[in-house]
Order: C-alpha cells, then sequence, then structure tokens
C-alpha cells in the first residue's frame, strides 16, 4: 500500500486512527465498506472511529489497488460529521453519526484527492474526469476531460485549471472548470496562481 496521507483540514466532530491490522477483539460496532467485496480484510483499511456523539465503531475499507501509487488515508470532510477514507484508490464517504449511511465514490480508482477547503469541497480526481463532494453530498461531476491522466495546475478564484491528454490530438489539452457547477469554461482567461 502507498504511504498514508492524512487530511483534517474542513472542521470535523469525530477523531479516527488508521489501525496497522484488524484488531484481536473486536469493538462492539464493526462496518464494511462496501458490504458486498469479497476478502475484505485482505489488505483492507482498518480505521478505528470515535464519533462526536456515538460509541466507538471499527470500519474496514476494502483495497482498491495494491499499486503504491494509488492514494490511501483519512480526510475530513465538508459536513463535520462525515469521513472520507481512501484505500489503495477506492474512496468512501462515511456519516460517522449514521456508519450505515456511506457512499463509494465511483473512480476505480481515485487517483488523488484535492481539499478546496474555501470552496467547501473534496475534488476526487479519475482517469477522465473530477467528481466533487460538498457538505450535501455529491456536488457535481465533470465531463470526459481526458484520454487517459488529469493534472490540477491551479486554482484561480472559482476555477479550477488543469491538463489532461487528448488522444487523438496526442498532446495535453488544458481545461478550466468552474466550481461552483462543474462546467467547463471555454474562455481565454489568464492563467491562475498556482496553489
Amino acid at each position: 500500500m502507498s504511504s498514508t496521507q492524512i487530511n483534517l483540514n474542513f472542521p470535523h466532530c469525530w477523531s479516527a486512527e488508521i489501525l496497522p491490522r484488524r484488531p484481536l477483539i473486536l469493538p462492539n460496532r464493526q462496518f464494511l465498506y462496501p458490504k458486498q467485496a469479497e476478502d475484505i480484510e485482505r489488505g483492507a483499511l482498518e480505521v478505528m472511529v470515535h464519533p462526536a456523539d456515538t460509541e466507538p465503531f471499527l470500519a474496514t475499507f476494502a483495497l482498491g489497488f495494491s499499486d503504491p501509487t494509488a492514494p490511501t488515508g483519512l480526510w475530513s470532510c465538508p459536513d463535520p460529521d462525515w469521513l472520507c477514507a481512501v484505500a489503495g484508490g477506492y474512496a468512501y464517504v462515511v456519516n460517522t453519526s449514521q456508519p450505515r449511511q456511506f457512499e463509494h465514490i465511483e473512480y476505480r480508482p481515485v487517483l488523488l484527492v484535492r481539499v478546496l477547503r474555501a470552496h467547501g469541497l473534496l475534488i476526487f480526481v479519475g482517469h477522465h474526469s473530477l467528481l466533487a463532494w460538498g457538505a450535501a453530498g455529491k456536488a457535481w461531476q465533470t465531463g470526459r476531460l481526458s484520454s487517459e491522466g488529469i493534472e490540477i495546475t491551479h486554482i484561480n478564484g472559482d476555477h479550477l485549471e488543469g491538463i489532461g491528454w487528448d488522444l487523438i490530438a496526442g498532446r495535453d489539452v488544458p481545461f478550466r472548470i468552474n466550481l461552483r457547477t462543474g462546467a467547463r469554461v471555454f474562455d481565454s482567461g489568464q492563467p491562475g496562481e498556482a496553489e
């Protein structure tokens, strides 16, 4: 598994610790994400979660890929009750107050998680597009931005700028996304400053 990332920049009302292995004595509450995974414990991310107003629970997140470049870690979310866990590129967002309530982010794999606290968004980067998660859940998803691979280069006000590989053109092509809507902006605006 890749090195573990922890980014708790959004305010949150829970604490969590990544465990080196599944505990021998299991707590009263345990949840598996997703529910239907086979051999979920093999390489899974084991996290002990301490919600603000309920008893702790063990969250076991199925490993996506064992590729060391696939991200693994924990992020706080725009909603303070929610936690984001990524295990080998498989991303999950979980309501820590009601752990049965969760979403498995559709990208397989998520290649990067980017925190945009000023915009109240977690950005999930896939091979072809971007997905934004806000305080109310999925905020937006872009259309196809790349044939294979996306790089975020700048945040400029309410716009995210990046490049994506265009297979037909045989080169990287720049794009600009409105962070409020997820719509692609086709203008000749000035490049933003690096974040």
